[in-house]
């Protein structure tokens, strides 16, 4: 992850009451983070001449993906639509989460120009038309962030369900519906979907994870161990438990820690110890990161969740989604319909005022697999208490990067050179008062 904006995050939270990561929560519902678009527009803004001199020219245009898209789909530089939808724009930390609208103090306190950010409109509208090609004339009439849009295309339309999505990190969403619940245990605060301008918003609490299927890439590409990541599953189902747990927080933890200097860690490595423990110790950690973020849910709603919705590329590992039943203690519903992403986005494009082709029933049964926990209460909380002590460890671990930061390389040289010489005189002396004796 592109982590240019720490040094920007440091010096904000330096200025901040008791440096509070979370000072801006309770207008945008995010932590003051490299992750969000705020912190990489002020960058830009600070370092980038060529960007400082558009935006004094009234040439500059900022945006998401989705405005990007949309702005290029219905005209571009020829009057295309500069807009995006609330859930995009949630994510920016620059949008009021109660009133849907940029928010001057946020505008304010990052320093960043109105003019420049494109319109916010609901999840389900039509934004415009497609101006060329094969599909000029069709609508667009829809825009979701993927993890709301897998939100729909999940049907968790109701208060208390919830949906993860797993794929090179991992999210889940917490319906909260209409209520704005500002989380006090590391959650994000953020909006699910509106289905229509008039239509009241559907908020969410979300728990981001960086790193889940980015792990099994990393044990494949930097350790050799996987030719392929979809061995995972197969080499740590024929895999014995063990005592190894796997931090892998490559890019610091996110929820609920939000700690960009945590480190990785494995814990309980011993001689017996193989590739395979470490395997299966990585697809563990996925688990243990979903788990943090449930306990956290629980702790902000005092509910429990029932069943947890899943969704994404790594889901197709059977033995991932047992682990993840097992490690969390309720089930774990897989849909037939993999693709419940660009299912989502379609529901809304299709549920639009003037296309109305989809009608989105809060009640609609969904063709799933199950998977229930098969391990008893002690077992699962004694794997999840070694998680917790390795956490601790992750996150009070601090590694010098350079022990001498101020000699070069030949001193180094030069002192296990003196070192060795003294040692050899040492010894010979030792030895010549032996022969002495």
């Amino acid at each position: 992850m592109d982590m240019r904006t720490s040094d920007i995050v440091d010096d904000i939270l330096k200025k901040l009451p008791n440096e509070n990561k979370n000072y801006l929560k309770s207008l945008c519902g995010l932590p003051i983070s490299p992750y969000f678009s705020a912190l990489k527009l002020k960058w830009l803004l600070d370092n980038v001449p060529k960007v400082q001199q558009a935006v004094a020219n009234q040439r500059c245009m900022f945006g998401t993906v989705d405005s990007w898209l949309i702005w290029n789909l219905t005209g571009g530089i020829n009057g295309g639509a500069h807009s995006t939808d609330i859930t995009n724009a949630s994510r920016t930390m620059l949008m009021n989460i109660l009133t849907l609208k940029w928010d001057p103090t946020l505008l304010s306190f990052f320093n960043v120009p109105s003019e420049i950010l494109p319109q916010i409109r609901s999840s389900s509208e039509i934004y415009g038309h497609i101006q060329e090609g094969m599909l000029k004339g069709v609508p667009i009439s829809g825009c979701l962030g993927d993890q709301q849009s897998a939100l729909i295309g999940q049907m968790c339309l109701q208060r208390g369900q919830a949906k993860s999505t797993y794929g090179t990190g991992c999210f889940l969403l917490y319906n909260t519906g209409h209520a704005i619940i500002q989380s006090k245990h590391g959650l994000l605060t953020t909006v699910g979907y509106q289905l229509g301008p008039k239509a009241p918003p559907i908020y969410a609490l979300e728990g981001s994870i960086a790193i889940a299927g980015g792990v099994l890439d990393w044990l494949k590409e930097n350790l050799n161990l996987l030719s392929d990541v979809k061995e995972s599953e197969i080499i740590a189902q024929n895999t014995p438990e063990n005592n190894i747990v796997f931090v892998p927080a490559f890019s610091g933890l996110y929820a609920p820690h939000w700690r960009k200097d945590a480190t990785s860690v494995i814990c309980g490595i011993t001689p017996d110890i193989t590739s395979a423990h470490i395997i299966k110790a990585a697809l563990q950690a996925v688990c243990f990161q979903i788990r943090d973020i449930l306990e956290a849910i629980g702790k902000d709603t005092g509910l429990t969740l029932a069943k947890l919705l899943v969704d994404g590329a790594m889901t197709n590992n059977n033995l991932l989604m047992q682990m993840q039943a097992d490690i969390c203690g309720i089930p774990v519903v897989r849909p037939l319909m993999s693709e419940t992403t660009a299912l989502g986005a379609a529901m809304a494009a299709g549920y639009a005022d003037g296309i109305k082709v989809w009608d989105i029933k809060i009640d609609t049964a969904v063709p799933n697999d199950i998977f229930f926990p098969s391990i008893l209460e002690d077992e699962r909380n004694v794997l999840y208490h070694e998680w917790e002590k390795a956490i601790k460890r992750s996150l009070d671990c601090n590694i010098e990067p350079d022990i001498y930061p101020n000699h070069s390389s030949s001193h180094h040289l030069v002192t296990s050179a003196g070192l060795f010489a003294m040692s050899t005189i040492i010894i010979l002396i030792f030895a010549q008062s032996r022969l002495n004796a």
